[in-house]
């Protein structure tokens, strides 16, 4: 592959951030792994945090041990693969084998209809990968004992059904090493999650799924010579300059959207990047992540003064003023988890911590550690159809229709900010919620973004607790008809997700900012019900 794959092209390149960038040799100072280029504050955190920059070229020992354990397993007759890893530990391997076309089954979700799924799925062929870097993730931790109390209920000897990606001395590798699990990968410390998608963390679950991930070390490598050139004609330095820059004159999001590429789902791991590096201190950029050709939003087909527009791929049909990012799938791995470390630096943020992220774990916690009773539970403000709407009053004031509820929130996002549809449900079988961003999203002023819960805990909502205070958010939450135990603790996955969704709202109100939650007591007829209002809200 040549350096020419891989593309970054702008219109208005910021000259001026472009050249204090160059000027300040940044670019080779990363490759040095400078820890001061984030100022004084993030530098005992980026010492520690810059093993990234060498992974095409430090993570090939790896090859031939994947390799390995891929064969015995194929010999044993165990070719379905599980991963149960949340954010960087599941962005990455979802887009690495859904770009090379190869199955893999991600379980990111604490619904319990998807891990039911999951585990009756070719239960006597699966081998489950749990990826945690701390090791002590409670949604992975609650899989791994899921799949554990299943292959005993089946006779199966579990421990040989599970291999390991964690960090040296964690949690987990203890409990891998005295419970003699099949394998474990010890990844780099000194790599953060969000950067790790060439760590053993993106290469495992897809190299053990089928992919040829030396090609991925071969594209990030080819290109890391160019992005470490403190000159114009580095593309990682231009991207920085223009979201970095942007970010500095007002425009505080991000759209991606999907040209003409090769990669698949390349946007969601960009948008956890985006988010948890730049997202803190009320500053950074709030990816949207459209899918997709770019689907309907402003700022894509109609650029607003508070969004960067860029294309993943060549698009079909450019906009002025878009950044079009193109190459292939190692290439910009590398182009973007440099060019966001940059960005980081002319933002003024430390780009490798996360501080808010446990502000909704603890919240959490709290709810299953002392979970309030039934009888406490605040009644909804009025229920419509198969939906129940919780939201104070001063939001919902005179409000009786799932449509006035969504009226509402939507008139509640203040000026050049943000609806987060949050929706806490099964991604498979209810996977129509997704319609609702670009439903609401079709004719608004603002841009609307859709997570999965708690998926998206581990990615935007980082900046959702500490970025720019401008968001509104309408979380979507279901009757959970079918229990599921979590095995040896005293909540089940009905109770987990339940406490996510309502630890995270707790937080964001607790900020101030405007919250309303529906709850479909019918998931299908509440979905219908939903879809149906937000186009109306929005036309």
């Amino acid at each position: 592959m040549t350096t020419e794959s891989l593309s970054v092209a702008v219109e208005r390149p910021h000259s001026d951030v472009l050249s204090r960038l160059i000027d300040d040799q940044v670019a080779s100072s990363l490759a040095a792994k400078d820890p001061t280029l984030w100022g004084p504050e993030a530098e005992p955190e980026a010492s520690v945090r810059l093993g990234w920059v060498d992974l095409p070229r430090a993570s090939r020992p790896l090859l031939a041990e994947i390799d390995a354990l891929r064969a015995d397993l194929r010999q044993e007759g165990l070719d379905h693969i599980v991963l149960a890893g949340m954010g960087g530990s599941s962005l990455a391997p979802e887009v690495i084998t859904a770009t090379a076309g190869v199955e893999l089954t991600v379980l990111d979700s604490t619904d319990p209809s998807v891990i039911r799924r999951a585990i009756e799925d070719r239960l006597e062929q699966t081998v489950l990968v749990v990826s945690s870097k701390s090791g002590s993730t409670v949604e992975t931790d609650s899989h791994r004992r899921a799949y554990l109390r299943a292959f005993a209920d089946e006779g199966i000897d579990g421990p040989r059904r599970i291999v390991v990606v964690t960090d040296p001395g964690s949690p987990l590798a203890k409990i891998a090493e005295s419970e003699g699990y099949r394998k474990v990968f010890l990844a780099d410390p000194n790599v953060g999650g969000r950067y790790s998608a060439l760590s053993a963390f993106g290469l495992v679950p897809a190299g053990l799924a089928g992919v040829d991930v030396a090609d991925l070390l071969d594209e990030a490598e080819a290109v890391t010579p160019t992005l470490r050139l403190d000159s114009s004609g580095n593309p990682a330095l231009l991207l920085a300059a223009c979201l970095g820059g942007g970010h500095n004159e007002g425009r505080d999001k991000v759209a991606l959207g999907k040209g003409a590429s090769t990669n698949t789902g390349f946007g969601a791991w960009a948008e956890q990047l985006i988010a948890e590096s730049t997202g803190k201190l009320g500053k950074g950029l709030l990816p949207v992540d459209l899918g997709g050709t770019g689907g309907t939003t402003p700022g894509w087909a109609r650029p607003g003064d508070d969004v960067t527009s860029v294309a993943l791929g060549s698009p079909h049909h450019s906009q002025a003023g878009q950044i079009i990012t193109d190459g292939p799938l190692g290439a910009m791995f590398q182009l973007w988890e440099t060019a966001i470390a940059l960005a980081g630096r002319v933002i003024g943020i430390n780009p490798f911590d996360q501080p808010n992220v446990e502000e909704a774990k603890r919240a959490a916690r709290s709810l299953l550690d002392q979970p309030p009773a039934s009888s406490d539970a605040p009644p909804p403000a009025y229920v419509d159809g198969a939906v129940e709407v919780y939201g104070d009053e001063e939001l919902l004031r005179g409000a009786t229709t799932v449509r006035d509820a969504l009226a509402a929130i939507a008139a509640a996002v203040p000026a050049q900010g943000y609806l987060a549809v949050l929706a806490y449900l099964d991604r498979q079988a209810d996977g129509q919620a997704a319609a609702l961003r670009e439903a609401l999203g079709g004719s608004a002023h603002f841009q609307v973004t859709f997570g999965w819960g708690p998926r998206f805990l581990h990615s935007t909502g980082q900046y959702h607790k500490g970025g720019h205070p401008n968001g509104a958010f309408v979380e979507i939450t279901g009757a959970i008809t079918e229990d599921l135990d979590v095995p040896d603790r005293p909540y089940t996955f009905g109770q987990l997700i339940t406490a996510q969704a309502a630890g995270d709202l707790a937080v964001l109100g607790d900020k101030g900012l405007p919250t309303l939650r529906l709850h479909l007591t019918d998931r299908k007829a509440g979905l219908a019900q939903l879809l149906e209002a937000a186009g109306k809200v929005s036309s």
